[in-house]
């Protein structure tokens, strides 16, 4: 199909979307003066609250050259989940009604996709570039600034977001470039692993070089003009291999996209995390494929859930590696701010043991399942908790040495409400609608929907209170 056909289709469909849209455009552009306000304010807000805490001596103690290889390392791991993001994404895809009737038909896809490829590359640009300034003013706040700069020039501060935009572009170039490769897709992750490896080993060589007593130099934040520019011209050749391979990029690719962002924006509406994680479980247990069934050793009726339980741990590599990411969270956070070490300790242990309460949430939400598996439904959920206790137990046991100073029932305490905590988490029902509201000046909030949300971190938060008061 031609260009002009194309365009044709696209006039056509936008005709057809507002007559069922009836808001205005002013209505729109009133929208869009909302959002940018509430952005302003909120941005404006965090970056009062981060100057309040970067000088409060809640901050200190670290030292400034660990405090600067940590935030390097946090970078990294970012733009390493940045990049997997966007490969989930997709990051071009198109809705359910366009893959049936548009591209199906031999049309230009390229033409076709086009705008959604220059909204891509504008909005990847347009976030990492705010990321970067706010870096910047965050670094010139830790130094001792006004905030109003990174390394104390507002030149800098300009560089440091002409450099986020530049890999803002290099992103989302990159990205869609691997979108279009039908051979060798694994090379496709290769970047985002990569990025996720070498801040893993930043952070694994500061936590080392600390407690074996080795001097490191602080690295320099200020960036050079040139490297915005180079990064540019990179980002700029990536975009036209990318324009390329939007003709490559076939239907399969962007229905997988379509489907996580589909499940992205009901979570989000919904208010609902199960719906995003359900699919992210199912892609997890597709990508793992065939594996050696061994029979279960022979016991009481727990027994052998324990031993699925094992498996269904070691057969997810992905959360034994999250279970040693958050004990690297852990050390490095003690380096980096050590007076959040304990509230730290509090929460990735119950991160550790939530991670591995997958058969957990699996048996309460599934009444079914229960009636197979047979016996009571109280002794059924304890036995699938066993493993996530155990993997808290032995993360409290890895990073008692950070934790900061507390009295031995404090541990105990401690580690009693992790527990709790993810048997909370892990068999919390379905959500329920219908709760009651309160009506504030801010508005109606749902605090019984809220109260259904924050099941299992109500606990958290009442043991890092806890804490904070028996250590204070």
């Amino acid at each position: 199909m031609s260009t002009v056909r194309v365009r044709a289709v696209r006039s056509r469909l936008r005709g057809l979307r507002r007559r069922h849209h009836s808001t205005s455009f002013g209505d729109f552009l009133t929208d869009l003066y909302m959002f940018g306000l509430l952005a302003a304010l909120y941005g404006w807000a965090f970056l009062d609250a981060s100057r309040g805490f970067l000088r409060s001596p809640l901050a200190g103690g670290g030292d400034p050259a660990e405090q600067r290889w940590l935030v390097v390392a946090a970078v990294l791991t970012a733009a390493g989940f940045g990049w997997a993001g966007l490969r989930a994404l997709g990051p071009i895809f198109v809705g359910p009604a366009l893959q049936s009737w548009v591209a199906s038909t031999p049309i230009d896809r390229r033409v076709l996709l086009l705008p959604r490829f220059t909204g891509l590359l504008a909005g990847a640009a347009a976030v990492v570039a705010t990321l970067g300034l706010v870096l910047g003013v965050l670094s010139g706040i830790a130094g001792g600034g006004d905030g109003l700069s990174a390394g104390g020039t507002d030149a800098e501060t300009a560089d440091a977001a002409l450099l986020g935009a530049s890999i803002g572009l290099l992103a989302g170039a990159g990205s869609v470039t691997a979108q279009g490769v039908r051979r060798a897709r694994w090379a496709a992750d290769l970047p985002g692993q990569v990025l996720l490896v070498a801040g893993a080993a930043t952070a694994a060589a500061v936590v080392a070089m600390h407690f074996t007593g080795t001097p490191m130099a602080r690295p320099r934040f200020g960036v050079p003009l040139a490297v915005p520019l180079m990064v540019s011209v990179v980002a700029l050749v990536l975009v036209v291999f990318a324009v390329r391979a939007l003709r490559r990029v076939d239907k399969a690719v962007m229905s997988t996209g379509a489907q996580f962002a589909s499940s992205a924006a009901a979570a989000t509406v919904m208010l609902d995390p199960t719906l995003i994680a359900d699919l992210l479980e199912s892609r997890r247990w597709r990508a793992v494929g065939s594996v050696r069934s061994r029979p279960f050793r022979p016991g009481p009726l727990w027994w052998p859930l324990v031993q699925a339980e094992l498996r269904r741990a070691v057969r997810r590599r992905g959360a034994l590696l999250g279970w040693a990411a958050l004990v690297l969270v852990q050390y490095a956070v003690a380096l980096a701010v050590p007076g959040l070490a304990g509230p730290a300790h509090v929460i990735t242990a119950f991160l550790a043991g939530d991670r591995l309460a997958g058969g957990l949430r699996a048996v309460t939400r599934s009444p079914g399942l229960r009636r197979a598996l047979g016996g009571d439904d109280t002794a059924l959920k304890i036995a699938h908790l066993a493993v996530p206790v155990v993997a808290a137990l032995l993360f409290f046991l890895v990073t008692e040495p950070v934790a900061g100073v507390r009295p031995p029932w404090l541990d105990v305490t401690l580690l009693a409400g992790v527990a709790g905590a993810v048997y909370r988490s892990g068999t919390r029902p379905a959500l329920v609608y219908d709760g009651p509201v309160v009506e504030t000046p801010f508005g109606l909030i749902p605090v019984d929907l809220l109260r259904q949300l924050w099941r299992g971190w109500d606990v958290v938060a009442l043991l890092i209170i806890v804490d904070l008061i028996a250590t204070a």
